[in-house]
């Protein structure tokens, strides 16, 4: 059941409605935040929306970076695991 939750993004209040939990909401919320502050201290911008669409252009790749590995782990997998099969099916 969805619920609300308050959240501080960059000194403003947020109210979120999910069904995930509040623990969760604020965990992400907080890393959010320390993004934000790590843009902050490494641009000269007093723009807080280029502030944040920086954070979230970083945010955004990790995202892809992780997704990246997962893919070609997921294929390293695929490949070693055909290839076990095969060992196995010429000693069988």
């Amino acid at each position: 059941m969805a619920k609300l939750v308050e959240v501080t993004i960059c000194n403003s209040q947020y109210t979120i409605k999910t069904d995930a939990d509040e623990a969760y909401i604020q965990t992400i919320a907080k890393y959010l935040n320390s993004r934000i502050e790590e843009i902050q201290k490494k641009t000269k911008s007093v723009s807080t929306l280029n502030v944040i669409i920086l954070s979230a252009l970083n945010i955004a790749d990790d995202l892809f970076r992780e997704r990246n590995r997962e893919r070609t782990y997921l294929e390293e997998i695929e490949d070693r695991s055909r290839n076990l099969i095969e060992i196995i099916e010429k000693q069988i």
